[in-house]
C-alpha cells in the first residue's frame, strides 16, 4: 500500500501489483458503450463523499465542516488555491458558497495532508464494503485495465483531471481502481464543463437543467450543497424558460431535453480517449468484472433526500 499516515508526506508512488499495460491495436469502442461504463464505474469514486470514514479521516486533519470536507477533498491535488479556481473548476457551487470555505480550509490542513486523509478513508471504506472482494482477482483485473485507460488521458486544458494525474499511483490494487475511477472521472467532468459552456449554460443553469432531468439530485439538495437560495434558483429557471429550454413549472421542453442529450454526447466525445486506447476488447472486460464491485459499493448512496427517484445510485 502506498504511505497512508497521517503525516504531511505524499501518498508513495509504488507501481507495484498494478503496472500500464500496452495498448491494444481494437480502438472502435462505442461512444454509447464508453458513456454507459463510466457511469457503471463512477460510484466506485464518488462514494467517497458519503462514507463516514471520510469524515472521520478528515476531522483528524482539523476540518470538521462537511462543505469544507468536499472543497478540500476534491481541490486538494491542486495545492492550496483560492475561491476563484475552486469555483471555476466545481463550475455549478455558488462562489459565495466556496467562499465560505476557500482558502480558509488551508489554515486547517494541507492539501498533503488532505489527500493522505482521503486515501486513507478511501481505502477503510473500500475494505467495509467490498469485503472479501477488495482482495479479489475482480478487484486486481479492474484496477489493471482502468489504469490501461487512463494511460490515455492527456492533461491538455483539464485542469481538475491534470492535478489528479499529478498524484502517484497507489500500490494496492483496491486503491489504485480507486484512483484511477477517480482520474476517469474528473477527465470526464472537466469534459462535460466544456460542453456546458458550448451550450451556454452558467453554472447554477446547468445544475437547474440536470435536476430538471430527473436522474440527478433532487432540487431541495441541489439548492442546499451547492449554495443557491429559492430566489436565485428561480431567476435561473425564469431564465431558461424564456430560452424555451423549460416549461413555466420547471419541466424540460423537448428543446430542453434536446440540448441535455447534445450535453451528454458532446461530453462523451470529448472523453474517449482513454476507451479508445483501452480499446473494445478490455473496455467489455472492464464493463464485466467491475459489475459486482460497483453493485457493492451502492449502500454508501443511500442517503434520504439526496437523488432524485429515477437517479441510477438509488
Amino acid at each position: 500500500m502506498g504511505e497512508l499516515d497521517r503525516g504531511g508526506g505524499r501518498v508513495s508512488a509504488p507501481r507495484g501489483t498494478v503496472r500500464a499495460v500496452a495498448a491494444p491495436s481494437d480502438t472502435a469502442v462505442d461512444p454509447a458503450d464508453a458513456a454507459a461504463l463510466a457511469a457503471r464505474l463512477e460510484p466506485l469514486h464518488s462514494m467517497i463523499y458519503f462514507v463516514p470514514e471520510t469524515g472521520e479521516e478528515l476531522a483528524q486533519t482539523g476540518i470538521t465542516r462537511d462543505r469544507d470536507r468536499y472543497f478540500a477533498q476534491r481541490a486538494a491535488p491542486m495545492g492550496a488555491v483560492g475561491p476563484g479556481v475552486v469555483a471555476a473548476t466545481f463550475f455549478n457551487f455558488n462562489p459565495a458558497l466556496v467562499a465560505r470555505s476557500v482558502p480558509m480550509v488551508w489554515a486547517q490542513a494541507t492539501p498533503p495532508d488532505v489527500v493522505n486523509a482521503r486515501l486513507r478513508a478511501a481505502d477503510a471504506a473500500l475494505r467495509r464494503l467490498l469485503g472479501d472482494q477488495v482482495s479479489s482477482r475482480a478487484v486486481t483485473a479492474a484496477a489493471e485495465l482502468v489504469r490501461r485507460a487512463c494511460d490515455g488521458a492527456t492533461g491538455e486544458d483539464r485542469p481538475l483531471y491534470a492535478a489528479h494525474a499529478d498524484l502517484p499511483w497507489p500500490e494496492e490494487p483496491h486503491l489504485a481502481l480507486w484512483h484511477g475511477v477517480t482520474l476517469l472521472r474528473e477527465h470526464r467532468g472537466d469534459a462535460h464543463l466544456h460542453a456546458l459552456l458550448s451550450a451556454g449554460l452558467s453554472g447554477i443553469e446547468a445544475l437547474v437543467t440536470h435536476t430538471a432531468t430527473g436522474k440527478g439530485f433532487t432540487v431541495a439538495f441541489a439548492q442546499r450543497s451547492r449554495g443557491w437560495s429559492p430566489e436565485q434558483w428561480g431567476d435561473a429557471s425564469g431564465a431558461l424558460a424564456e430560452r424555451g429550454l423549460l416549461d413555466r413549472d420547471g419541466t424540460l421542453t423537448e428543446t430542453g431535453v434536446a440540448l441535455r442529450a447534445e450535453i451528454e454526447e458532446h461530453t462523451t466525445r470529448m472523453s474517449l480517449a482513454p476507451w479508445r486506447h483501452l480499446g473494445a476488447e478490455g473496455t467489455a472486460r472492464l464493463r464485466e468484472v467491475s459489475a459486482p464491485l460497483t453493485k457493492a459499493v451502492l449502500p454508501a448512496f443511500a442517503v434520504d433526500g439526496v437523488f432524485a427517484p429515477r437517479s441510477s445510485r438509488r
